[in-house]
């Protein structure tokens, strides 16, 4: 890894705005700090398989995921390891991007753009076994172009249909689904779609529930803090000015139960998204 010799030009969130000094060019950097890996030194292993997850990515090049252009070790002590992951950098996020529209929003067109380029980055993680586990709008970038990018893969882990993954996820599927792989993208893709506002994460799904209904009583999970009666949905109802197809679409995104819940690709094929592809509005 080299030692960093990007410019900070100014700070957004965790991440920083820099510029290569050799090509001119902005980067987004993202500070990582990791314990010593022990008497030898160097990085632990649970790191080095974070980065080479990153490097798998990057090696394919898909333009719906941000590219990880550089890895640097920037400071060591006996303590820890100061690296910094090199980023393409992109000005907005998906949440800028929706402040930016002008009433009364993005038109259906562009909304299914944004949509197939989102699922297309996802089937493209999914079908090479990773899955992001913490996707929100502030993870998914938008360029001035129009481009979707998935990013911000610090929670992103490689999966087997047989393991259980680590349950230290933002998502809301967690208070629920004790263990998982992919579904847990596609519950948070449902969210995203029309954009959830609950005031807490018991409001949150009850919102979601006011929206599909209570799963069947078999489905609710065992073992779980939050029991089916602790819910008294209104619904199932359909999101207000979302057509049918989509608003089909999005139920199957929100299926509870994982094993009947919509996938990646099959969700890019759904008629909602190519209906009225090409045709002006």
């Amino acid at each position: 890894m080299a030692t960093s010799r990007y410019e900070p030009v100014a700070e957004t969130g965790v991440m920083y705005k820099a510029c290569d000094p050799h090509s001119g060019y902005f980067v987004a950097l993202q500070g990582v700090r990791v314990p010593n890996g022990g008497a030898g030194g160097g990085l632990p292993v649970s790191t080095v398989c974070e980065v080479a997850l990153l490097r798998q990515l990057e090696a394919f090049e898909h333009p719906s995921v941000v590219q990880l252009m550089d890895v640097c070790a920037t400071s060591q002590t006996n303590r820890e390891i100061k690296i910094t992951l090199v980023f393409e950098h992109v000005d907005q996020d998906l949440r800028m991007y929706l402040d930016k529209a002008p009433p009364p929003g993005l038109p259906a067109k562009t909304i299914k753009d944004l949509m197939r380029q989102f699922l297309r980055g996802l089937d493209f993680l999914h079908a090479n076994c990773i899955v992001h586990q913490d996707l929100k709008t502030e993870n998914i970038l938008v360029t001035s172009g129009g481009t979707v990018k998935l990013a911000d893969f610090g929670l992103a882990s490689i999966y087997s249909y047989q393991m259980a993954l680590i349950p230290a996820v933002v998502t809301l599927w967690f208070l629920l689904q004790p263990t998982y792989a992919t579904p847990v993208d596609m519950w948070s893709v449902g969210y995203i779609f029309p954009l959830f506002c609950g005031n807490s994460e018991a409001d949150q799904l009850g919102k979601t529930f006011d929206l599909i209904g209570l799963p069947p009583e078999d489905d609710w999970p065992r073992d779980v803090s939050l029991p089916c009666g602790a819910f008294h949905p209104e619904g199932p109802s359909v999101v207000p000015e979302m057509e049918e197809l989509g608003a089909q679409l999005l139920l199957e995104m929100l299926t509870f139960n994982p094993h009947k819940q919509i996938s990646a690709f099959p969700a890019l094929q759904h008629s909602y998204l190519h209906k009225d592809e090409g045709n002006p509005e």
